[in-house]
């Protein structure tokens, strides 16, 4: 069971793991031992997942979203699968927590009556400014 948050945890069973050889470090050990790991986990089909966090998730533009809602994080920072495993798991349950909380909702607001005479009055000086450039002689 992989707890994200007090009230949200993902069950093992949803998780799919593979392990394939790393590119990592590790010497002569790196081409004989798959340490690195490929951790799968489906969030449009996960049942885990309450419907708001699973749409919030599903919205994020990320590369380690496939179009069919599945996550895939690859972990070989390190030289044991062990460590690698905990590290996928780490990103996803980071991954998750970023999708429990909600965007704070953007209140439209208008420039006040002072702020846009301040920036017209600013055109206004850089245009009599640009003005006097030119129709001089400059020779």
């Amino acid at each position: 069971m992989l707890e994200i948050s007090p009230t949200l945890a993902i069950p093992d069973d949803e998780l799919v793991e593979r392990f394939v050889r790393s590119s990592g470090p590790g010497g002569q050990n790196v081409n004989k031992v798959a340490t690195a790991v490929e951790l799968r986990f489906d969030i449009a089909q996960s049942p885990s997942l309450p419907e708001p966090v699973r749409t919030r998730l599903l919205a994020r533009r990320d590369r380690r979203l496939t179009d069919e809602g599945v996550l895939v994080i690859n972990a070989q920072r390190f030289r044991t699968q062990e460590r690698n495993r905990e590290d996928a798991k780490e990103r996803l349950a980071a991954f998750v927590a970023a999708g429990l909380v909600a965007p704070k909702p953007r209140i439209a607001t208008r420039p006040s009556r002072g702020s846009k005479e301040r920036r017209l009055g600013a055109k206004r000086e850089r245009g009599t400014i640009k003005r006097g450039r030119t129709g001089r002689d400059w020779d």
